[in-house]
């Protein structure tokens, strides 16, 4: 039987899959707990999980208070890359890690159709 986290991680294999510039991928609830991932074995799940959710409640802080409306995505970008976080409903959030030369107005619109799929799930 297919469980509901076996799905999860065939959506975001899925958008690695279509979407070459995301390097890896995870749905991590509010709470900062890891419902689903496809990390490369070096990146800890906790660690993604914990960051991902204090920076989902920090983006959606600074939306509120600042008059931006509902939160729709955050993003941060290194010298190596982005770290993108997009909303799935209210109770958890799709992370992604993209390659510094991401053309990211696809990544986020493939983001945007998986966390739509997703959101079926969570």
């Amino acid at each position: 039987m297919v469980t509901r986290t076996d799905e999860m991680v065939r959506h975001l294999k899925a958008l690695q899959m279509n979407t070459p510039d995301i390097e890896a991928s995870a749905v991590v609830s509010v709470d900062g707990l890891i419902m689903a991932s496809a990390l490369p074995t070096d990146v800890e799940e906790d660690r993604v999980s914990a960051m991902s959710a204090a920076m989902l409640s920090l983006g959606e802080r600074i939306s509120g208070e600042l008059g931006r409306g509902t939160l729709d995505q955050v993003f941060v970008r290194g010298e190596q890359g982005y770290v993108l976080l997009m909303a799935i409903g209210q109770d958890a959030v799709l992370t992604a890690l993209a390659h510094s030369r991401a053309k990211l107005g696809m990544v986020f619109l493939d983001m945007k159709r998986t966390a739509t799929e997703l959101a079926r799930f969570v």
